[in-house]
């Protein structure tokens, strides 16, 4: 094999062609994104970057330098017509790229609020790419109204950043309670109970009629006819996987690109890896949305790609840092049928499936979270009671 083309510029793309030097391929490797920019982070984007603590060069996962040095070629700013699977070549316009074996690392694509309620008016912001946060950044002033429709991870970081800023700033989700696909109440409650304490306000079991303005934003019309002033609108109501290339080329999509356990997809010369890919996980299919996963599973397709053959069999966790709190996430709450309440040095909740240990939210308690990572990575499932008792050890818990 002397061709490997990625397709996708992101946190997966980037760790994939690293990984792959660094195992020692020495053929043409080709990195192709369609953002104007290197490959960056994107978790600081809604976080430190908006907040103006983090500047452009430092969200940049490696310097330009790095590329060239490990002879990796780098198409920026450029996007991608076609994929040939029986010629093997990738068309960029003009060009042709061939390939001997292929990795879409494509992420995914926000969800927009539609053009027929306001969707596309001026004002009315998404937060996914560098691009979407510079367009939003000139909005945050103190004193200034948003209005963020929905309760998840991205609009609650958002609203985070919008009311250390001194907005005013209302919060939209259309289910009974925020995070409700992501996390139990109890933690839902508590998340919300932090906004509240800086002024978030929160209109739950709410949806949005219309987006109001002639040209731009002016207010939000909801489903129960209040009017709502708004300089800005936020719309955090989640993503969706980039498999347009994937489908038109024709490989096996279903909620992401269809991959097998080794990362391989219909097609045994095309791979795919991070937010675009499903995968097989414990009897299902999973595609998940964060940068453990991007960065672990590329790396395993980088490795396979080369002959490995392992498997994937990922513990997943995640982290959400709102104000001065991070909420660390370990394991899949999935079927979880109860939720124990650990009040350590600060709160944390531990999923279980009858006996069986499925998940963890630690809220700024990074020893909870660890022992729960570690716990899962292990296969055993502590003692309720002894998770509820503060008087317990928790790392007393890996040991018994």
């Amino acid at each position: 094999m002397k061709r490997i083309v990625v397709i996708g510029a992101g946190q997966a793309g980037a760790s994939l062609v690293a990984k792959l030097r660094t195992l020692g391929f020495s053929g043409q490797i080709t990195l192709i994104g369609e953002e104007p920019v290197l490959p960056y982070q994107r978790p600081p984007l809604s976080k430190a970057y908006l907040l103006g603590e983090m500047s452009q060069e430092r969200l940049f996962l490696r310097p330009e330098s790095f590329y060239a040095e490990h002879n990796i070629d780098l198409h920026l700013g450029t996007k991608v017509e076609s994929i040939d699977r029986r010629e093997q070549i990738v068309r960029l316009g003009d060009k042709v790229l061939p390939y001997d074996a292929l990795a879409l690392t494509t992420g995914a694509t926000p969800r927009h609020l539609p053009a027929m309620i306001g969707g596309t008016l001026a004002g009315v912001h998404a937060v996914r790419s560098l691009a979407d946060v510079d367009a939003m950044a000139p909005d945050f002033g103190a004193g200034r109204r948003v209005v963020i429709v929905g309760g998840g991870y991205i609009g609650l970081e958002a609203a985070a950043v919008a009311a250390k800023k001194g907005l005013q700033v209302t919060v939209l989700e259309m289910a009974p309670r925020i995070l409700q696909r992501v996390a139990a109440p109890e933690t839902s409650a508590a998340i919300q109970a932090l906004h509240e304490g800086h002024g978030v306000r929160f209109m739950l079991a709410t949806g949005v009629e219309r987006i109001e303005g002639d040209s731009h934003v002016t207010g939000v019309r909801l489903s129960d006819g209040t009017r709502l002033d708004a300089d800005f609108v936020i719309a955090g109501i989640g993503v969706t996987p980039a498999t347009t290339l994937a489908e038109a080329a024709g490989l096996m999509v279903e909620n992401g690109i269809q991959v097998d356990a080794r990362g391989r997809t219909s097609d045994p010369h095309v791979w795919a890896a991070g937010d675009c890919a499903a995968f097989p996980y414990r009897g299902t299919s999973l595609r998940l949305e964060s940068v453990q996963n991007a960065i672990d599973q590329a790396e395993l397709v980088a490795e396979n790609m080369l002959g490995a053959a392992k498997d994937y069999d990922p513990v997943p966790w995640f982290w959400s840092d709102q104000y001065d709190m991070k909420l660390q996430i370990a394991g899949l709450n999935t079927g979880y049928d109860r939720v124990i309440l650990r009040q350590g040095d600060a709160p944390s909740h531990w999923y279980f499936a009858g006996d069986k240990f499925l998940a963890v939210d630690a809220m700024g308690d990074p020893r909870a979270f660890m022992v729960g990572k570690r716990l899962l990575e292990m296969g055993r499932s502590p003692d309720p009671a002894a998770l509820a008792d503060p008087q317990t050890d928790l790392k007393a818990l890996l040991r018994a």
